[in-house]
């Protein structure tokens, strides 16, 4: 059976310093995880390895993608880390809960745990393709962690879990982000044609994410996705009355 950790993945959207790689590749493997991704990274340089120590296998073995979606295609669940706030970033969990669902998930399903650039973070766009996101508290004074901190203290905050772990927690399923994005088109084609996205291209937006936010953050099993699928096949055939 594939163990829980062997469903994680650090993803790291764009790197800038090959440092930072390499001291991330070199975090996730003191915590005991090896599932390294990397999305548009700068050239690997001597430097990366160097900062790799005793982990070089972490990013020999790491995936390169030139689009974030193709590195998420098939995951259940898409988690972030900011340290900006704000309402249209969605729901933000302290790292502490963040991890905790991360590992109800990963028992069985594949999760992303992106990180962002270091001077910009993740770009909106990024935030959207999130069920959740997750911040680190920091000092007021410099709030601002380094890419590679933080892939530890997520690594750290996720293997403390094992060790707390609720024995009768319910093993679920669920659904990879290629078959919730097939669904969110079909929802979302439904909806406008019963009228509940308005003409308003902003509004539409909002309305989007926010569903986008919701659906991501619970997780869909592939029951519920039937469900679901179902119902729009059900006002689908009444609109045609």
């Amino acid at each position: 059976m594939t163990s829980w950790k062997e469903n994680i993945y650090f993803v790291l959207v764009e790197p800038k310093e090959s440092g930072n790689i390499g001291s991330s590749a070199r975090a996730i493997k003191n915590m005991g995880f090896k599932n390294l991704i990397l999305v548009n990274p700068a050239p690997l340089t001597d430097e990366a390895y160097w900062m790799a120590w005793a982990s070089k296998d972490i990013l020999e073995k790491a995936e390169v993608y030139k689009e974030l979606d193709n590195a998420l295609k098939d995951k259940a669940v898409v988690v972030g880390t900011t340290r900006r706030r704000g309402s249209k970033r969605g729901a933000i969990l302290d790292v502490r809960d963040g991890v905790k669902r991360i590992y109800e998930i990963s028992q069985d399903n594949r999760v992303a745990i992106l990180f962002g650039r270091e001077d910009k973070g993740l770009f909106n766009k990024e935030v959207e393709k999130c069920g959740y996101l997750m911040t680190i508290p920091t000092s007021e004074l410099q709030p601002s962690l380094n890419l590679a901190q933080a892939v530890l203290i997520v690594a750290y905050e996720l293997m403390r879990c094992e060790e707390i772990k609720d024995f009768h927690m319910q093993r679920q399923f669920y659904v990879d982000q290629q078959e919730l994005n097939k669904f969110y088109e079909r929802f979302f084609s439904v909806l406008k044609k019963i009228g509940y996205i308005p003409d308003n291209p902003d509004l539409e937006k909002r309305i989007i994410n926010n569903f986008r936010h919701l659906f991501g953050r619970t997780a869909l099993t592939f029951w519920e996705l039937r469900l679901l699928h179902g119902i729009c096949t059900h006002i689908e055939e009444k609109l045609k009355d």
